[in-house]
C-alpha cells in the first residue's frame, strides 16, 4: 500500500512541528559557576545561586512556580547572574580560588555548605553580592512574590547602602 505523498507530509508536520513550539513556560538561562566568575569580572552584578538536590520535592515546586515566572525570569535575566547547583554534587567546585569537594561525611559538597555556612536546607537561594562579601541563603521555597524584596535589595543596588530594614520598610511589592 503506497500512502500519497501529501497525507505522508501532513503527517510528519503534525508529528514535528509541536516539538518546536513554545511551551508557554518562561526559561532562565542557568549559568555553571565558572561562567558567573568570569562574567562578574566583567560587569558587576550580584550572583544568584539555587541550591537544590534531585530529591527535594521544594525545588521542583520552585522550579515550576517561581523560576518560570515571567516577572522573575525577566528581572533574574537582567539584574543577576543566575546559578544552578545541586547541593550533592560529587562534582569540585572551585570560587574564589577554593577548591571545594563532596563532603561524604555530609553527604554534599563542601561548596553547599560555605554557601549556607553549615545550615543545610533545601531548597536555599543563595546570593553573593556584586561586592564580592559573604553569601545570603535563604532557606526554603520562595513563591515569586516571597523572593521579590530580596532580589530587588541586591538588583536595585540597595545593598550596602541601606540597612535591609530600611529597605524592607520603604519596599512595595509589584510581583
Amino acid at each position: 500500500m503506497r500512502i500519497p505523498a501529501r497525507l505522508l507530509v501532513v503527517c510528519i508536520v503534525c508529528i514535528v512541528i509541536p516539538g518546536f513550539a513554545p511551551d508557554g513556560k518562561e526559561k532562565i538561562r542557568w549559568m555553571n559557576l565558572q561562567e558567573a566568575e568570569t562574567a562578574i569580572q566583567a560587569a558587576r552584578k550580584p550572583i544568584l545561586i539555587d541550591l537544590y538536590t534531585d530529591w527535594c520535592g521544594w525545588c521542583k515546586v520552585m522550579d515550576r512556580k517561581t523560576y518560570s515566572n515571567k516577572k522573575v525570569v525577566s528581572y533574574l535575566s537582567e539584574k543577576f547572574y543566575p546559578v544552578k547547583i545541586n547541593a550533592e554534587s560529587k562534582t569540585a567546585f572551585t570560587w574564589a580560588g577554593k577548591t571545594f569537594n563532596y563532603n561524604s561525611d555530609y553527604k554534599t559538597n563542601d561548596f553547599a555548605l560555605y554557601l549556607t555556612q553549615g545550615q543545610l536546607s533545601y531548597p536555599t537561594t543563595v546570593i553573593i553580592p556584586a561586592d564580592g562579601s559573604a553569601p545570603v541563603a535563604l532557606p526554603g521555597y520562595l513563591s515569586p512574590s516571597g523572593l521579590e524584596m530580596m532580589v530587588k535589595y541586591f538588583g536595585d543596588g540597595h545593598y550596602g547602602k541601606k540597612t535591609f530594614q530600611e529597605y524592607r520598610y520603604s519596599f512595595k511589592s509589584t510581583w
